[in-house]
């Protein structure tokens, strides 16, 4: 099983911080938000090769932040994928990028991908075991618990098994809370109808919108984030983040 940590965005509303400093690498709690991502996956048990996807403008930046992590810790074997964007205008989007490694690096097995703005405070392993075990496409959910709030993500219904009967990406008049967040599993199946989905015409950006095109093909389970669980968009939410980590 490989792993792809989605790192190529411009992240232009935390500006000026991310002007000259990729998302990821920002730091919480002492150290750059991307490491807490690969710590929770240290735990996880045979990951194969691990891709960091980004743009030509931070792609010197993660660079030299894999070549001090490597040296420190030799958990995983870091390969850096350059999209050739520079801006927000000629950006591939998250499904381009996830497109770009599949095809560029000839991805055949099962894939895990992960935002690389997106923090837990608890291990990723469960979620892994779970995947592992259903060989379906999974997509990671956590309740926000409040309807204004995921107007800005997506919503969605489940049915008793926990599969995904209903999804919508920035929905207007919510009826849920539970929001299907950027870590997925696809096995090598679905990792072949990504590309279908890209020769399609389909919208390249916001992965949601991937699920959103999956759900009425195929079952795609579900597994609940335990503990927390932030999307860091804002600077409020990296203050708030960087606050519960570190204490």
């Amino acid at each position: 099983m490989q792993v792809l940590i989605l790192a190529a965005g411009y992240a232009t509303r935390l500006y000026p911080l991310t002007l000259n400093q990729p998302k990821p690498l920002l730091p919480v709690a002492g150290k750059p938000m991307l490491e807490h991502i690969i710590d929770h996956l240290a735990t996880v048990k045979d990951l194969g090769e691990m891709f960091i996807v980004t743009n030509q403008k931070f792609v010197s930046h993660f660079t030299a932040w894999s070549e001090k992590y490597r040296k420190e810790k030799t958990a995983f074997n870091f390969k850096i994928i350059n999209d050739g964007s520079t801006s927000d205008n000629d950006k591939l989007g998250a499904i381009g990028d996830i497109h770009l490694v599949i095809t560029k690096e000839n991805v055949k097995g099962d894939l895990v991908v992960v935002a690389g703005d997106n923090l837990f405070d608890q291990s990723l392993a469960p979620f892994f075991d779970y995947a592992r075990s259903l060989q379906k496409p999974v997509l990671a959910v956590y309740d926000v618990g409040d309807l204004d709030a995921i107007k800005k993500y997506n919503s969605i219904t489940l049915d008793q098994d926990g599969v995904i009967t209903f999804f919508e990406e920035k929905p207007k008049n919510p009826t849920s809370t539970l929001t299907g967040i950027a870590l997925y599993y696809f096995p090598a199946n679905v990792v072949e109808m990504i590309k279908t989905y890209i020769a399609e015409g389909n919208n390249p950006d916001q992965p949601g919108r991937l699920i959103q095109w999956l759900y009425p093909r195929t079952a795609v389970y579900t597994w609940r984030v335990p503990g927390r669980w932030f999307d860091i968009g804002s600077k409020e939410t990296l203050e708030e983040a960087d606050r519960v980590f570190r204490s």
